[in-house]
């Protein structure tokens, strides 16, 4: 087995560009993708905190359960087991989903863990924890100065069925502090939580649909949507890490990915059929860290595709080469 934990919705601050990227485990020398490979049966945790009983913890899971549930171009199961005196972040053979107190990670809203096979990269149990040492809420129009434990449940859900950062979100640098504040987000798995009180990431986006319809694919999905290849070079060379954005104009909806192999080769997948502008940009809205274990490239301007590109229904677009300068 292999242990992965993942520390996710650190800092926070108030209230568009990425993609999604998936978790993955080196089975035989190959990546794969790190899957349930069943329904993700799931315990609660029978502690609450402050201002939100271990029955409200409950519900705000459960609703967040259906609205991934709900996404029609994936398949998505959970199955609630019941209540448990179990606490989260332990390996017991329970998925297990609560409040836990880490004042030793004071920027970190909730965390989850994984033990994978290591044979098949299937998820074989998997634990979620909200940081207790914040205030909570799950106040149907939110509550000012609590963080609300629906939207928070819904990122770290993403990541219990494979989905790490987004990068769809924009921030800017809090003065007088190494925090950076949310000013927009276009996906739920943005690394940055927006600020206490508000309600917003209660519903899913463009690429988180994309990425769980990647990780899950329903029976038409495949047919019924397209991809967008290309490559990223600066000065004749692969550009590793650039964030690749596709923006469809008529739907306003944001999906990309990132150039991950050192010839800056990206692939944007699972998108809606149709004519798509590209923005490539360094992944500097967030601390890379968030997004990636070995170093990139961010040296680099904004930088958009010289024409449109369409997405074909079931199929690839054309390869398209994007050339970005050094800042």
């Amino acid at each position: 087995m292999i242990r992965i934990c993942v520390a996710a919705v650190v800092l926070f601050g108030s209230a568009p560009a990425h993609a999604y990227l998936k978790l993955g485990a080196a089975i035989n020398g190959t990546v794969v993708d790190v899957t349930w490979h069943a329904p993700v049966r799931y315990f609660i945790a029978e502690r609450g905190v402050s201002g939100v009983s271990a029955a409200d913890l409950r519900a705000a899971v459960e609703r967040a359960t259906a609205t991934w549930s709900a996404v029609e171009s994936a398949r998505v199961r959970f199955e609630f087991q019941g209540m448990t005196s179990a606490v989260p972040d332990a390996v017991d053979g329970r998925t297990t989903i609560g409040f836990l107190e880490r004042t030793d990670l004071e920027q970190v809203l909730g965390a989850t863990s994984f033990m994978i096979d290591e044979t098949n990269g299937a998820i074989v149990e998997a634990d979620i924890f909200f940081n207790s040492r914040f205030s909570w809420s799950v106040s149907a129009s939110g509550t000012p100065a609590r963080v609300d434990l629906e939207s928070v449940a819904l990122h770290e859900l993403g990541h219990l069925l494979g989905l790490s950062h987004s990068a769809v979100g924009e921030t800017d640098q809090v003065i007088g502090s190494d925090n950076r504040r949310v000013i927009a987000t276009g996906a739920v798995m943005f690394p940055i939580a927006m600020s206490s009180g508000t309600i917003a990431e209660r519903v899913l986006h463009g690429d988180d649909i994309a990425g769980i319809s990647d990780l899950y694919p329903g029976p038409s999905v495949i047919a019924d949507t397209g991809s967008i290849v290309g490559r990223v070079t600066k000065n004749g060379q692969g550009v590793v890490g650039a964030h690749v954005v596709a923006f469809h104009p008529e739907t306003g909806v944001l999906i990309g990915n990132f150039s991950l192999n050192p010839q800056g080769d990206f692939v944007i997948a699972r998108l809606p059929p149709g004519p798509y502008v590209l923005r490539v940009e360094p992944v500097d809205d967030a601390d890379p860290e968030s997004f990636f274990s070995t170093p990139i490239d961010a040296d680099f301007r904004v930088t958009y595709a010289p024409r449109m590109v369409v997405a074909p229904a079931g199929g690839s677009s054309r390869s398209i080469e994007i050339r970005v300068s050094p800042k």
